[in-house]
């Protein structure tokens, strides 16, 4: 919806086009309307432990379809709408979310982050409240542990690790479908996103590239790894760039209706950049950018040379809006996650200083905005300064490209997190044939991830697009149309996509750690890409030999579009029509079964209690607990077993052991297998782009000691 073209089409676009443009309007901002009324409405509820399905029905909907409503109130159309490109993309996206749902995973078994989600949102959808109980195993003893991977304790019990959002979101499909229905969640969630991404590829390069956009995005592997099990990062990527798209909107209403028509979609714009800190507390870097903009329209507004400029109308609403929802992500995290921030303030507190200095200058700005313009108009012109920006773009991602040459990214495990990690990292170098060293972290090939996943030919439009957009809005374009509308995603995709690189911050196997690329770098990519070919096509059809001969143009374009969509598709074949994890459900599901139904579960073996002591406690819902083991060991005292086990004998419950190996529990009396799982796993690749699986066998055997 490209809104620079919009008032002087709106009297000649027939009226079934400009539906067309409109309901592509709606669809890509109804997701991230939709989920930011269900987390303002759910985490007061989950603070007072009322996180249930029918408060949530009347509380969560009725947020939801009131955002919906003034959202898509008197919605712009776009430039150029097209009925077929509005089919197509509907089409791309419908295709996502059945491809995605065919091929789901089934990540249950606490292993790696999304079974962590997973079992968070078991537990919220049945039981509504944080923390988690730990039940009771006979009183106090130094012997138990009711920790595990991804679960921490708390005081008053355990507390899972990550931010509340997402689990929220996913809990909806355990109430519609139960675990088969939570498993559900990710495929729909991925087809929003193919739609929030379209529309704003609609807004910024024209209603007839989001189609492309739609596909490109959909069918990168990184996309199609995060759409198919429980990860945070699209739910972020719905708010963010649905927070786009509804700030574009406000522009495109504010221009072409009365005053303040655009205030109430800016607000919106805010609380859904905000609400991604309650999704993923990364997201507070990605808005960084917002809280400047805001700034920026704010100091406009109080510029008498700008005060002919309506756009600084949005700015307080803006950073009211962003401010609410940076409260939800900020309550959530302090209140529900906190070791796990703890965990992260290495990170965070130089964020968070970095956020302050923002907000600072942000206010300084507004303040003296009318003295800063008018001394800046005494100053001389700087003419360099667009080619100047333009090169900056093209000397940032060259310096990135040569990057692998320059330095080697490594890390001293100081902490046990770092020495866990660093001994992964190491296993899987041997695996992949790779020579051990366990202080590699590999972040010096972050850009080959963008060439592996995006391609070649997207890397390269989308930073000559840049350029151009830099160079533009340094020209004097930031008043004009089509540059201001793309002055905050510009920063939004640069800030994050320049961070993101230097420093991904993930453990660098793939497809995991391409996640990271998910929420701001690939779509940003992909839209600058696309914008990009429009650009190039425009200048190439003025050109004598293509303006010669139509068809030559629009041979270029399908050229251009093949080259944007080929590469992408190459790398996701390897593993597009894998099934990882399958089996667990119905694993899990058979634990459960033969396990008593007043059994009170203690773990007496390492990797089976980091794996399954929340699955067992939230699925199963039977009190579980680890048996602590000495160091350099992976099974416990058989005294504190034994101990254990009468403690638990006296609460009235029954005693049971698990453990990976039989031998492991032999001395408490004859093993069965509960569990004989065989199933894929995502590859783990360091070097390469990923393109297939490996194995995973998980045995564990029961016993129930005898008296």
């Amino acid at each position: 919806m490209n809104t620079s073209g919009h008032a002087r089409g709106r009297t000649r676009l027939p009226s079934q086009r400009k539906a067309a443009g409109r309901l592509l309007a709606a669809v890509s901002v109804v997701p991230a309307l939709a989920l930011s009324g269900w987390l303002i409405a759910g985490l007061p509820l989950l603070l007072l432990g009322r996180f249930l399905p029918l408060p949530m029905a009347v509380l969560g909907g009725a947020a939801a379809l009131l955002l919906c409503a003034y959202g898509l109130r008197r919605l712009p159309e776009a430039a150029t709408p097209h009925r077929r490109a509005t089919a197509a993309t509907l089409a791309v996206a419908l295709g996502s979310g059945v491809f995605n749902g065919l091929l789901h995973g089934e990540q249950l078994i606490v292993r790696r982050d999304p079974s962590t989600y997973a079992q968070y949102a078991v537990w919220l959808a049945r039981h509504g409240s944080l923390p988690i109980p730990v039940g009771d195993f006979g009183g106090p003893d130094t012997a138990l542990r009711f920790d595990s991977m991804g679960f921490y304790a708390v005081d008053g019990g355990i507390g899972p690790q990550f931010m509340a959002g997402p689990p929220m979101i996913h809990a909806i499909g355990h109430w519609l479908g139960g675990v088969p229905g939570l498993l559900l969640v990710p495929p729909v969630l991925g087809a929003l996103a193919v739609l929030t991404v379209a529309g704003t590829a609609a807004r910024l390069a024209g209603a007839r590239w989001a189609p492309l956009a739609a596909l490109v995005f959909a069918v990168s592997l990184p996309i199609l790894y995060t759409s198919r099990t429980t990860f945070s990062e699209i739910p972020s990527l719905i708010l963010l760039f649905g927070g786009m798209n509804l700030l574009l909107d406000a522009r495109a209403r504010l221009r072409a209706e009365p005053p303040g028509a655009g205030l109430p979609s800016a607000a919106l714009a805010g609380l859904s950049f905000g609400l991604a800190l309650l999704v993923r507390i990364d997201g507070l870097r990605d808005v960084l950018p917002v809280l400047a903009f805001a700034g920026v329209l704010v100091a406009l507004r109080r510029t008498p040379r700008a005060r002919p400029f309506p756009e600084g109308r949005l700015g307080v609403p803006l950073l009211t809006g962003l401010l609410v929802g940076g409260v939800w992500g900020f309550t959530g995290g302090y209140v529900l996650a906190r070791p796990y921030l703890e965990y992260l303030s290495g990170s965070l507190m130089p964020l968070l200083a970095i956020c302050a200095v923002v907000v600072a200058l942000t206010v300084a700005g507004a303040a003296l905005a009318p003295r800063i313009a008018a001394r800046a108009r005494r100053l001389p012109g700087a003419g360099w300064l667009p080619n100047a920006a333009a090169a900056l773009v093209v000397l940032v991602m060259a310096g990135f490209a040569v990057r692998p040459w320059v330095q080697t990214v490594r890390r001293d495990a100081v902490t046990p997190e770092d020495m866990l990690t660093a001994d992964f990292i190491e296993k899987t170098q041997v695996a992949n044939g790779l020579v051990p060293d366990k202080s590699r972290l590999y972040y010096e090939h972050s850009l080959d991830w963008l060439l592996w996943y995006v391609g070649l030919p997207a890397v390269v439009l989308a930073t000559v697009a840049a350029a151009v957009l830099a160079r533009r809005l340094t020209r004097g374009g930031l008043m004009k149309g089509e540059a201001f509308d793309w002055l905050l995603p510009l920063a939004v995709i640069g800030w994050t996509t320049v961070t993101t690189l230097w420093r991904p911050a993930i453990t660098p196997d793939h497809p995991f750690a391409s996640r990271r690329l998910v929420p701001i770098v690939i779509p940003g990519l992909v839209l600058l890409a696309v914008w990009g070919l429009r650009w190039l096509s425009r200048r190439l059809a003025r050109t004598r030999w293509f303006a010669a001969r139509p068809g030559r143009s629009r041979a270029a374009v399908a050229a251009g579009v093949l080259l944007l969509a080929v590469p992408p598709a190459i790398t996701s074949i390897g593993t597009a029509f894998s099934l990882v994890n399958r089996g667990e459900a119905a694993a899990v599901a058979g634990l459960c079964r033969a396990i008593p139904a007043n059994a009170s579960v203690l773990v007496a073996e390492r990797v089976t209690g980091d794996r399954l002591t929340q699955v067992l406690r939230g699925q199963c819902g039977l009190p579980t607990a680890r048996v602590v083991y000495p160091p350099r060991s992976d099974v416990p005292r058989r005294a504190d077993v034994l101990r254990l086990v009468e403690a638990v004998r006296r609460t009235g419950r029954r005693p049971v052991l698990l453990a990976a190996e039989p031998e492991q529990l032999m001395a408490y009396g004859p093993a069965t297998r509960v569990m004989s799982l065989h199933t894929r796993q995502d590859e783990r690749s360091l070097v390469d782009p990923p393109n297939g699986t490996w194995s995973l066998n998980i045995d564990v055997w029961m016993t129930v000691p005898t008296d």
